[in-house]
């Protein structure tokens, strides 16, 4: 009998195996790479297309491509397409980030011949039809005029537009962006970006042999390269630090945002910052949450991140307080970052921090679909499998002094953007 009065014994985590993707080409040269896992007959397909032919006088080109790909193809209407994905009792699933527009298709390893064919489909033969465009312009000109009405989200983009300027990384859409889109500006899109060149398929879940040669047989043939790609490119100038505010005099609520451009996780400080953001803000008992959500009470939540993107990385501290205490709740956030510059942080918290980091990444790898994910996030930085070692080695060894000299680096106070929305 266990005796449950007793804890179990305490064990860091020393070694984390993962499910190391398998390499394959279909006949079209498409890469396709397969996380084999699991006992559930379970799959997941992501097709994954890079964003290109960024033009900042067509900003929304990429995501309404993405976002209007279930609307229908010249064969399936958007309705015929949902019923044929629900009838196998499988999810569709667009994506839309910064650097790629992804496919997705969770499905039984028995009805991927059924459901492949949609997904074929909307990759290949989506038309945008007029009625379809005028829905999602006016159903998204309707969100985003709620979403500016949000301290949050105001802030959020102001933020991103004073790192990243009009690239898109950091371009504000309003609703004419919206209206100015059309079907050909959509279907220019489509055909430069939905092609076998452009396209990488990652497969997690229980993948036979039967799997990969239907996924050649319906993406490795009878689909031909379109128009000429032009990679995205990220020629900016990190503005001077400033501040920026946007004041709302009946706001009961202040959104704040302080960060900067940092590095993305090519760069070897990345898991070094990692660390040192999940000290300062990065989970529950943070330094920023125990001071000013527990402490202080000025707020329900206070966070930071460590953000690694295609092309740059930032850092971001955010949070929305209550207004009349906005000035004083930047004054701890700017005291606890000097802390960690000029104070080594106690062996005890290190430690805690540590264990943290580990059980987070093992508990993130609970099926193959989990493994495929940490997988993503290597190939499109362009990592290998090492990079896990080597993130696991400094999560276990990185010294308080290697910590401190970071925060100097990355976290000077003269360097950070600051954003308020609301009152100061």
């Amino acid at each position: 009998m266990v005796d449950r009065t007793i804890a179990p014994a305490f064990r860091a985590v020393e070694q984390i195996q993962l499910i190391q993707a398998r390499s394959h080409v279909l006949d079209n040269d498409i890469k396709l790479y397969v996380i084999n896992g699991g006992d559930q007959e379970l799959i997941r397909i992501e097709l994954i297309f890079k964003n290109v032919n960024w033009n900042s006088a067509k900003p929304l080109q990429a995501y309404a491509v993405n976002s209007m790909l279930v609307e229908g193809t010249s064969q399936l209407s958007a309705r015929e397409i949902a019923e044929r994905i629900d009838y196998y009792g499988a999810f569709l699933q667009m994506d839309y980030n910064y650097d790629y527009s992804t496919v997705t298709l969770f499905t039984l390893t028995k009805h991927l011949e059924a459901t492949l064919p949609v997904i074929k489909a909307i990759v290949t033969d989506s038309v945008f039809a007029e009625n379809e465009l005028a829905t999602f312009k006016t159903n998204q000109n309707q969100k985003l005029l709620v979403s500016l009405e949000k301290n949050d989200y105001q802030g959020r983009r102001l933020f991103n537009h004073a790192l990243f300027g009009d690239t898109i990384y950091g371009y504000k859409a309003d609703s004419i962006d919206y209206d100015k889109l059309g079907r050909a500006q959509l279907l220019e899109y489509f055909k430069a970006a939905y092609q076998p060149s452009n396209c990488t398929i990652i497969a997690s879940g229980k993948i036979t042999d039967e799997s990969i040669k239907l996924l050649n047989s319906f993406f490795g043939n009878d689909w031909d390269n379109g128009s000429e790609i032009l990679p995205n490119q990220f020629l900016f100038t990190a503005e001077k630090a400033a501040e920026h505010y946007i004041e709302r005099p009946d706001a009961l609520q202040s959104a704040i945002r302080l960060g900067r451009v940092t590095v993305n996780r090519a760069h070897a400080d990345f898991p070094g910052l990692q660390v040192l953001n999940t000290v300062l803000g990065g989970y529950f008992s943070s330094r920023l949450m125990s001071n000013i959500r527990e402490d202080k009470g000025y707020t329900y939540g206070i966070g930071s991140a460590a953000v690694s993107l295609q092309n740059a990385g930032y850092f971001v501290i955010g949070s929305e307080v209550g207004a009349q205490v906005c000035a004083a709740a930047i004054t701890e956030i700017e005291k606890e970052i000097r802390i960690l510059q000029t104070e080594l942080i106690p062996e005890d918290e290190l430690a805690l921090v540590r264990n943290y980091m580990m059980g987070s990444l093992l508990g993130s790898l609970e099926n193959a679909l989990s493994h495929g994910d940490k997988f993503k996030n290597i190939f499109f930085s362009g990592l290998t499998y090492e990079y896990y070692n080597q993130y696991i080695n400094i999560v276990r060894t990185i010294t308080a002094e290697e910590l401190r000299q970071l925060a100097v680096k990355y976290l000077d106070l003269s360097d950070l953007q600051k954003v308020i929305v609301g009152k100061k």
